[in-house]
């Protein structure tokens, strides 16, 4: 409803589902509604969660935004489903929720409020009443001697609310049936408060008649609409930014003319292949993807260290165990502490050779994780066309394969030099200090299993480490910065093919129609900030109506 100037005409409109239509004049308010529900319902008994909405613009209107809600329903009656309660409680659950109404619970004057299910239901979602106020209704239907107990609930003073208490009286049926119009009915209901003994003074105090109920609705709900306005705020707000993003993501679209479609491939390529550059060195992308690609890449690598550590370990444990099968199978004609250097050759060797399968397993592990980064990364910078995606997949997929059979010989020639057993004597001596400081200088007594196991510990020390770094040298050299670099090759081929061109910006429809959609959602979020602004610096009672609707459509972004 919205109060027009005093001698402005009477306008009235009735929309639900696809159909609309302005209505003429007041009297028909009320056959229009009906004919409406019942082309929603299908009968007189139903219930349906659609709204159908009804504008009035009127000097004899309050500026108010209602929405009526239907009764609670606790027995089905015949032509009803058995579930209509449950239905009904649905309905108005939903609508009572939203923090930006305010609940009018209407109660009978003649009924025990503290058993209503309408105000137990309001508590529910408004525990401290900021957003409820209580209608009773029917005071000429209460008993002789129970008026002050009215009295005491308009007061605040049985069930406390924030907002407090209305009492009104409606049209009965008898004036129903007889027709009686609105505005006799308001005076009707006057006469009966001035008139009554009781509820004179609640009438006095404001308190009492519908006129006074629409003007309180208005004021609460402007105060109301004032307190929640940094919420509100802080929701378009956020709508926007996150529109905004949407819409960047998608970017213009490809350019009609020919000259400046051909740039506008060729940025795209160029900014895809950058983008793969950085992220194979950890920088920031520029499509606004999020790799973790490093992150997971040490995880791998911290685990293949591990394995080197843990076979060293294991081999250690299994010799102490078998200490005199050990003495058969290495010890050949030397005396007891005397260590066969082609024994510890044999050893070292084999250890090693070990580690050969897990590090090709390593090497196709980090190249699943390259694939996959490279594929998002892909999705990220050619949204909304698809042929440009799966040319970059081809082409990540083709190079994974080669890259990663170029490295497996690389790989297999590291295993090969180290089985020359090697390093710098100054080195291996450091190692070798060090192991008789940790664990105490070999004296006589001790065997030779002991110092095998020094000299063992000593070297693979040394010789681990060298694989702990290498392996992965090798694998981040061919997965990441040869891959990254051919791939960039590949993909500038991409648009120098005239040929392949328009293939490659062929747009998906999905995507021209979501960017229009979202244009369309930042120009309403736009206005509806543009609105919000003004209605914080200047709220006056007209303006709850554009604050009302804007409310109304915020939650279908």
């Amino acid at each position: 409803m919205t109060k027009t100037k005093e001698g402005e005409a009477w306008y009235g409109k009735i929309s639900y589902r696809d159909f609309e239509e302005k209505i003429k004049e007041p009297a028909v308010v009320e056959k229009m509604i009906r004919e409406a529900q019942l082309k929603l319902i299908g009968n007189e008994m139903g219930i349906s969660s659609e709204l159908i909405s009804l504008e009035i613009a009127s000097p004899d209107v309050p500026d108010l935004t209602l929405i009526d809600l239907p009764g609670i329903a606790r027995v089905a009656v015949d032509g009803q489903s058995a579930d209509i309660g449950d239905k009904i409680k649905t309905i108005i659950q939903t609508a009572i929720s939203k923090q930006e109404t305010i609940n009018l619970v209407v109660v009978p004057c003649n009924v025990d409020i503290a058993t209503t299910e309408a105000l137990n239901m309001a508590k529910l979602v408004d525990p401290d009443g900021e957003r409820t106020l209580g209608v009773l209704t029917k005071p000429d239907l209460v008993d002789k001697g129970t008026e002050e107990n009215v009295v005491k609930i308009v007061h605040n003073e049985v069930i406390p609310l924030k907002k407090g208490y209305m009492v009104v009286k409606c049209r009965g049926q008898k004036e129903i049936t007889e027709k009686v119009s609105l505005s006799e009915a308001l005076k009707n209901e006057e006469a009966f408060f001035e008139e009554h003994a009781h509820f004179q003074t609640l009438f006095d105090e404001g308190k009492a008649s519908v006129p006074k109920l629409a003007e309180k609705l208005t004021l609460e709900l402007v105060h109301h609409i004032q307190k929640s306005l940094p919420r509100l705020d802080e929701q378009i707000h956020k709508k926007l930014e996150q529109t905004q993003e949407n819409l960047k993501k998608l970017r213009t679209g490809p350019p009609s003319d020919a000259t400046q479609r051909q740039k506008f491939l060729s940025d795209l390529v160029l900014a895809f292949a950058q983008d793969a550059i950085s992220l194979t060195k950890g920088e920031e992308l520029k499509c606004g993807y999020n790799s973790s690609i490093f992150f997971t890449l040490r995880n791998k690598f911290e685990a293949w260290e591990k394995i080197i550590k843990d076979s060293a370990s294991s081999f250690k444990e299994h010799i102490l165990r078998e200490e005199s099968q050990f003495e058969r199978t290495y010890r050949g004609r030397e005396l007891p502490l005397f260590v066969s250097y082609s024994t510890f050759e044999s050893i070292i060797q084999k250890q090693i050779k070990q580690l050969e399968e897990p590090a090709i397993q390593k090497l196709k592990e980090v190249s699943e994780v390259v694939r996959k980064e490279l594929f998002e990364l892909a999705q990220n910078s050619f949204v909304g066309f698809p042929n440009l995606i799966n040319t970059a997949k081809m082409n990540i997929e083709t190079i994974r394969n080669e890259r990663e059979e170029e490295a497996k010989p690389i790989l297999g020639m590291q295993f090969k030099m180290e089985m020359l057993v090697y390093t710098q004597d100054s080195k291996y001596i450091t190692e070798i200090r060090n192991e008789i400081s940790n664990k105490g200088r070999l004296y006589f007594g001790g065997n030779t299993t002991e110092e095998m196991m020094r000299h063992f510990e000593a070297y693979y020390n040394i010789a681990g480490q060298r694989l702990a770094d290498q392996i992965p040298l090798v694998i981040r050299y061919q997965m990441l910065q040869e891959f990254a670099s051919e791939l960039q090759s590949k993909m500038l081929e991409a648009f120098t093919d005239k040929e392949r061109k328009e293939y490659l910006l062929q747009e998906d429809s999905g995507t021209k129609n979501k960017r229009e959609d979202l244009k369309k959602r930042l120009e309403r979020l736009s206005q509806a900030h543009i609105l919000l602004s003004e209605f914080s610096r200047n709220t006056t009672l007209t303006e709850v109506n554009n604050f009302n609707s804007m409310e109304n459509f915020l939650p279908n972004f």
